[in-house]
């Protein structure tokens, strides 16, 4: 029998955000997990209530029903910008899957530790691996070696973006742009344009390689997160601006200051980059001349329109350069990326990805506007599910298309 209430070395739920929520019912409505199944165990209600028996010594993180419970979250935040009690489900969640983990069956989380510890950490491996895989693409190996169901989460590497390197453009400011690591191994294009419109808003854009450790926080590895910031810090410090182009990692590095705020050395150093970081959107891109793209829908990745509460910056990019934003029905619920759900979570993930496709294909639009690695592979996999003629884009493409 596992030992009940959780593990006091590790990160966990506090009491005061656990009895912060009132049960009141508001978040069900925006948790895509509960309108699926309707359960309450799919629910944050039902999860801050599992939380809350583990607090109180009832329950224990390795039982499996509380491990599934935390499993099928999406930690897209829905619940918490409807949140009327300001409950901070984002890092309850985190905390949560931290006291999972280690008590999770070594045959079921024993590939997700090597690749959240030891692999992302590692630019050089990262990259060995990303490369492997781009030629195992292009010799149409993976469709021997990889699952189809795993494939439609699999990025697609080209070997002719990865062999031309990055460089600094403009003058002025120094600005970084973290490029991360599977938004350079699958988009370095919207790099290049991502660098293109922050030297065209008066800075020296200066590409700065390496995972900023979102996908380890999400998945239950605190320890590796808070190694990865402490490396970013280190190499984004001297910048006046830190420009950040995927929604979810540009989160995460303004959240830098929470993640290390009880680390002495590093809290202030963390404090200091986060103010300084900026998603590509809220750059003030300039007005392009020539023809603009036409009709663009628009998906906002959840760490942006509910951790950031950020609407408007995505399409006053894609206005910029002279796009004609869409909105997509019921646009604010997740795609069902969400970091590794996608691999984690199949069925789920599944429908949600459905469900994003149709929606966006309803439109009529002949391109989706997706700033978020996980959502761009997770969008287009569903698009081609459903046999929709619709390309993804970055916003940054879009506005440098004039």
């Amino acid at each position: 029998m596992a030992a009940a209430g959780w593990d006091p070395g590790r990160m966990a739920p506090s009491d005061a955000d656990i009895s912060q929520c009132v049960a009141c019912g508001l978040c069900l409505p925006h948790c895509p997990t509960f309108r699926v199944t309707g359960r309450e165990t799919a629910s944050p209600r039902g999860r801050i209530a599992a939380m809350g028996a583990v607090a109180e010594g009832a329950a224990s993180p390795a039982e499996p029903a509380f491990r599934t419970m935390m499993d099928e979250c999406l930690a897209c935040r829905a619940c918490e910008a409807a949140c009327p009690s300001g409950v901070p489900f984002g890092r309850m969640i985190e905390a949560a899957r931290a006291q999972v983990e280690p008590v999770r069956p070594a045959s079921d989380s024993l590939a997700r530790r090597i690749g959240l510890t030891q692999v992302l950490p590692r630019r050089w491996l990262t990259r060995a691996l990303g490369l492997g895989l781009g030629v195992a693409q292009a010799l149409r190996l993976d469709h021997a070696l990889v699952p189809s169901a795993l494939r439609r989460s699999t990025p697609r590497v080209s070997l002719r973006q990865q062999a031309a390197p990055l460089r600094p453009m403009g003058d002025g400011p120094a600005a970084a742009v973290l490029t991360g690591c599977v938004m350079d191994l699958a988009f370095r294009p919207v790099h290049r344009a991502a660098l293109r419109l922050v030297a065209g808003a008066g800075y020296r854009a200066v590409p700065v390689d390496g995972c900023c450790g979102a996908l380890s926080m999400h998945h239950g590895y605190p320890d590796a997160a808070r190694s990865m910031a402490r490396e970013r810090i280190a190499a984004l410090e001297g910048a006046d601006l830190v420009v950040v182009d995927a929604a979810g990692c540009s989160a995460h590095v303004k959240e830098y200051a929470h993640l290390l705020a009880d680390d002495p050395e590093w809290a202030a150093r963390a404090r200091r980059v986060a103010a300084r970081t900026v998603d590509l959107v809220e750059v003030e891109a300039p007005d392009r001349d020539g023809p603009g793209v036409g009709p663009v829908a628009v998906h906002v990745a959840c760490h942006r329109v509910h951790a950031r509460a950020m609407t408007r910056g995505p399409r006053a990019l894609l206005r910029a350069g002279g796009a004609e934003p869409v909105e997509v029905p019921d646009g604010t619920r997740c795609c069902g990326a969400a970091g590794l759900y996608s691999v984690l979570e199949p069925e789920m993930s599944a429908t949600l990805r459905r469900q994003k496709a149709e929606a966006i294909a309803s439109t009529g639009a002949p391109l989706v506007s997706v700033a978020n690695p996980g959502c761009a592979i997770q969008i287009a996999a569903g698009l081609r599910e459903i046999g929709a003629d619709v390309r993804v884009v970055h916003p940054a493409e879009a506005a440098a298309r004039r």
